[in-house]
């Protein structure tokens, strides 16, 4: 059987070849602790789960519309608009933000599906991508897959990882059809400052053909200030893509439920069609589900960010007694990237961790940044302390 030549280039997923690679040491009775996945650890709330019950009683198993059930797309675009209102608070200059819609918003199977169609609507053969790096793995093989030209622009730690305006006006040209920005960041947790992206949109508007698309499915996981969304610069309204989803804010990743909004009307009609011949709908129940969600008591989310930020202030404790690590404590999601080139760089570090440690974790080179690795703390307490014991044994720390 013949593979397409698209399909053979696409490299696999490190994080879940790691996940994998776990689970099959434990099948062979090895008590191995992974830290390689981005999935919260809890359970999906009761008054959510109840949503679900209900919309299967209920005879919500039928096609739907392809963007989404319309009530689902007005509580996204309420959402959105919360968090932009939100971050307007504390800005002592008054300015308006984008205002959205239900129209504005398509509902699809989880954020990367999201972030997938977005790319094949925008991007065409031969057109250039900017990804700051370190990124998620995913971001570059899906331009790939729109057989665009990734231009990675290496940030740096004294930065913050976060790209700068004299680092984004070198990358751009007149091929540049999309700028992708995540912050909070995986794999780094850093957070552009709200002074970071006004530098940035700055120098977008000599551009005014790109793109920028803004993942947001970690805006509610930030620790020691809000993270500002795109959404506040009105000026981006025409060429922006937001996307969020329900997955790490609400404990539900295998619902699979994700979004983009978007101002510009032609991109969302295009966008829908694409989605329409792609997917038909995203399942109905699991809309339901995340409708409840977002319109109830948002309790349980602060509840499982306290968690989160408990479990930050004790890995990076914890961190700080193993030799030849360097970091920054992460202001967002639930990830620590560490540099360990003083201990032979990421491939190194996971691969011996994996063997001697019995911990799995994620070298950098899949996110860009070989130097480093990436401990995801959405596990348990107890596991956190256990796996940060094994890595200090291993290097001789002192825990």
């Amino acid at each position: 059987m013949q593979l397409s030549e698209r399909v053979k280039q696409i490299a696999p997923a490190k994080t879940l070849e790691m996940a994998a690679k776990a689970r099959e040491m434990r099948a062979q009775g090895i008590d191995v602790i992974s830290m390689s996945l981005g999935e919260p650890d809890m359970d999906t709330p009761e008054h959510i789960r109840n949503a679900a019950h209900e919309a299967i009683e209920g005879g919500y198993s039928h096609y739907g519309p392809i963007p989404g059930i319309p009530s689902l797309r007005e509580a996204v675009a309420e959402y959105q608009n919360r968090q932009s209102a939100d971050c307007m608070k504390s800005y002592t200059q008054q300015a308006d933000s984008i205002v959205f819609t239900g129209e504005d918003v398509i509902v699809s199977v989880g954020a990367k599906m999201a972030i997938y169609n977005a790319i094949q609507t925008i991007v065409n053969p031969g057109d250039e991508v900017i990804i700051p790096m370190p990124s998620w793995v995913s971001y570059q093989e899906m331009v790939k897959l729109a057989e665009g030209r990734v231009v990675a622009v290496p940030t740096k730690y004294e930065q913050n990882y976060c790209l700068t305006p004299e680092e984004l006006r070198a990358a751009l040209s007149e091929r540049t059809r999309m700028l992708i920005l995540c912050s909070p960041n995986n794999p780094t947790g850093s957070i552009y400052s709200r002074e970071q992206l006004q530098g940035l949109v700055d120098v977008l508007r000599d551009f005014p053909q790109v793109t920028i698309l803004s993942d947001e499915i970690y805006s509610c996981l930030s620790y020691d200030a809000q993270a500002t969304t795109m959404s506040v610069f009105q000026e981006l309204a025409d060429r922006l893509v937001i996307i969020n989803g329900v997955s790490k804010a609400y404990a539900m990743t295998g619902y699979r439920i994700g979004w983009m909004l978007s101002k510009n009307k032609p991109f969302v009609v295009a966008c829908t069609r694409l989605q329409g011949q792609q997917l038909t709908c995203a399942t109905m129940v699991a809309q339901r589900a995340a409708e409840a969600a977002l319109r109830g008591d948002q309790t349980c989310v602060e509840e499982m960010k306290a968690v989160f930020a408990e479990r930050r202030e004790l890995i990076c404790k914890m961190a700080k007694a193993i030799p030849g690590w360097k970091f920054r404590n992460p202001q967002g999601a639930f990830y620590l990237f560490p540099d360990v080139s003083e201990l032979g760089g990421g491939d190194v570090v996971a691969e011996r961790l994996l063997e001697e440690a019995h911990v799995a974790v994620v070298s950098g080179s899949a996110f860009g940044c070989p130097e480093c690795i990436r401990l995801s703390y959405a596990i348990s307490t107890e596991q956190i302390m256990e796996a940060m014991r094994r890595i200090a044994n291993c290097y001789k720390g002192h825990l």
